[in-house]
């Protein structure tokens, strides 16, 4: 029986709510899985796309570097997922993904990470297949703080610390990091540098290799501040200030054609919120923000870059404003609510750091001043009939995406999303559950108006990509193990691709990229199992599997297939873990995957092999706040490769093969952390 309410406790719907200004909060919810207590259990790196990837068998990486890497959610990314960072949207400015928005937040200030997948989210814009809400540290009355060192493999050394405190009307938080990494090696032994020139294909183009004087260069420096300060105006009016600002400087790419001379961001967030107005308003809700992202990449350290070398400068800025009102009628919770954001996208290209002028005069821009203004209003609704919860969600978006260049069309799209979701609690440990969604979103500046060195990459007459999706599943507590079955269809209208095929001869007679994105209708269908085998009270082991399957509806114009792209089919994450704080907890993580055969050939995938690695942590909390904990990844030293070569992607290229970029080595990793 202790096992059983063990269980329990883990798998129930928890409601917290206190005496004063907090609301009701749902810990956690039976179609969302969350990552709880990133800032004290993902030390090994800041990489937040690392840790997801690790936690959640729905989630793949995108690996890109040592750092700042990009994920997929049931196969999808970019747009097609939403990740909100405490409420505000963060969007990267590098047209070749290399700042994704889980770039600009790090681990050591995460609290919480909620993935909810589907198109179950009518707050934000644009959750097209699936909601990532990143919840950062909240500032606290008594008098805290941490400082924490991390050293490991290939360089890597981290410094980061945080102090909060504060009286019963203010409490505030200041949280700084420093962190730098060398060039990681995979299971060869091969570094950055190495595995340009020795890529499977046996050599690349030389210019993309690094310049000598650079080739042993760190990977990346990054530093981070993060300040908030809560006010309680009144007993029911509460104010929260936030402001992050995250420094990285020279962050290598080396399966792309640029590096990152820096990437700087900063996120300003102002909420207000009064409780209890009046019959009609448990909550009012209002928040405004603001984030900026400068973002140069260069040739500057390879071959081709001397004696000159050439840059894209990028910046991105999203302005956003929420107002929303909760209240109870009759058994019913609602929450209305007005969302309205502006996105500006804008690139150049410069040669030594010089802006490049055509012959015209006008600067050669790759993103020309896009802006990005969408208007909402939304509903939700929720409630609880006999044994069963219902959630409903209504949301009506106007969007016009425009750009300075008068030559390109100006794009209005407008539609409605909504969904329903059934959660009935059968018996304290059998819960049935299923979802019926409709949601879409937009084409990005890059997508619609892109211009490459000349080449029109964008197509201006996409239409926006709408999700039409089902899910259904149940979870089911034994007395010592418990279940939970999801699966998922979704139909994708219009949804966005990248088409290599499509070329058109130049005025030179010359061929190059036009107009290389193309809309298809598609479908996507998996099935996802998670759980926990509790072995003693200490012992358990927690196991998630996720299978995917996607195809096109037709072949792209010029092609034949109709696999789908990012598509890897079978993924698996068990741990073996024994919990015990006065001697050890202890941690033995299997993450795996089969082989990846069914890929979008003709738009640049290849096959690659199946793979399954081993992680070993060990921790240990000693007297006077200190915590230390070891580890070590990838733990038999393999070589492989998680991240396919879709060429949506700007990467390294023969001309016939792309450059496949291998995972780390075996990486050993020790953390101290000492909190008062």
């Amino acid at each position: 029986m202790k096992k059983r309410v063990i269980l329990l406790s883990i798998c129930a719907i928890t409601y917290a709510q206190s005496a004063d200004l907090e609301k009701v909060t749902i810990e956690e919810t039976i179609n969302s899985q969350i990552v709880k207590d990133v800032s004290a259990k993902e030390i090994k790196s800041a990489d937040l796309a690392e840790a997801l990837s690790k936690n959640i068998p729905s989630v793949d990486i995108v690996r890109r570097s040592g750092i700042a890497n990009d994920i997929l959610l049931r196969g999808q990314k970019r747009d097609n997922i939403n990740i909100i960072i405490d409420g505000t949207k963060v969007c990267g400015a590098c047209v070749n993904r290399m700042d994704p928005p889980t770039s600009h937040v790090l681990t050591n200030n995460i609290q919480t990470v909620e993935v909810t997948e589907g198109p179950f989210d009518v707050e934000n814009f644009g959750t097209l297949s699936g909601l990532v809400n990143i919840k950062t540290k909240k500032p606290t009355k008594e008098l805290s703080g941490d400082i924490t060192l991390n050293g490991g493999s290939f360089g890597y050394q981290k410094v980061a610390g945080s102090i909060s405190g504060g009286t019963d009307r203010i409490r505030g938080l200041l949280s700084t990091s420093y962190e730098k990494g060398g060039q990681y090696k995979d299971g060869n032994g091969d570094d950055f540098a190495q595995q340009i020139i020795n890529t499977t294909t046996g050599t690349v183009m030389a210019g993309a290799q690094y310049q000598p004087q650079y080739a042993d260069m760190d990977a990346f420096e990054k530093s981070t501040l993060m300040g908030k300060i809560f006010f309680d105006i009144t007993d029911n009016q509460e104010l929260r200030l936030s402001y992050t600002a995250n420094r990285s400087d020279n962050i290598l790419y080396p399966s792309s054609k640029m590096d990152a001379l820096y990437d700087d961001s900063d996120i300003y967030n102002l909420e207000y919120s009064i409780y209890n107005l009046s019959r009609y308003s448990k909550a009012i809700d209002f928040q405004i923000y603001q984030s900026e992202v400068d973002h140069p990449m260069s040739t500057k350290y390879r071959k081709m870059g001397t004696p000159s070398y050439k840059t894209h400068a990028l910046t991105t800025k999203m302005q956003g404003v929420k107002l929303k009102n909760n209240f109870d009628l009759k058994s019913v919770n609602f929450t209305v609510g007005i969302d309205a954001s502006r996105r500006n996208w804008d690139g150049h290209y410069e040669t030594n750091g010089i802006p490049n002028i055509m012959p015209n005069g006008m600067l050669m821009k790759s993103l020309n001043d896009v802006d990005t203004t969408n208007q909402a209003l939304f509903i939700k609704a929720n409630y609880r009939y006999d044994n069963t919860d219902f959630e409903y969600g209504l949301r009506y978006d106007d969007t016009i995406v425009e750009t300075a260049n008068k030559m390109e069309p100006e794009n209005d799209y407008s539609g409605l999303s909504g969904n329903m979701f059934a959660t009935i609690h059968a018996s304290d440990t059998l819960t049935y559950f299923a979802g019926l969604g409709k949601s879409s979103r937009v084409p990005d500046p890059r997508e619609l108006y892109l211009v490459m060195m000349g080449n029109h990459i964008g197509t201006p007459d996409l239409k926006e990509t709408q999700n039409y999706e089902v899910d259904f599943g149940v979870e089911k507590i034994y007395d010592n193990f418990t279940i939970k079955t999801k699966a998922y269809y979704s139909m994708l209208k219009d949804y966005i691709v990248y088409n290599t095929a499509n070329k058109k001869a130049k005025a030179d007679g010359s061929m190059g990229a036009f107009h290389s994105f193309e809309n298809v209708d598609a479908s996507i269908y998996g099935v996802e199992l998670s759980g926990t085998v509790l072995a003693t009270d200490e012992l358990f082991l927690n196991y998630g599997i996720s299978y995917k399957k996607g195809e096109k509806d037709n072949a792209l114009t010029g092609q034949s297939s109709t696999n789908m792209p990012d598509m890897r089919p079978f993924k698996a994450n068990i741990s073996l873990n024994y919990e015990n704080s006065d001697i050890v907890n202890a941690s033995l993580a299997y993450i795996g995957s089969t082989k990846w055969s069914d890929v979008d050939y003709e738009n640049g995938e290849q096959e690659l092999a199946g793979y399954g690695v081993l992680n070993l942590k060990l921790s240990r909390d000693f007297s006077y706040g200190i915590t230390l904990t070891a580890g070590v990844d990838n733990l038999l030293d393999k070589t492989y490769a998680i991240t396919n070569t879709y060429k949506d992607l700007v990467l390294l290229t023969t001309g016939t093969d792309t450059m496949l970029l291998n995972e780390p080595g075996r990486y050993f990793y020790l953390n101290g952390t000492y909190k008062f």
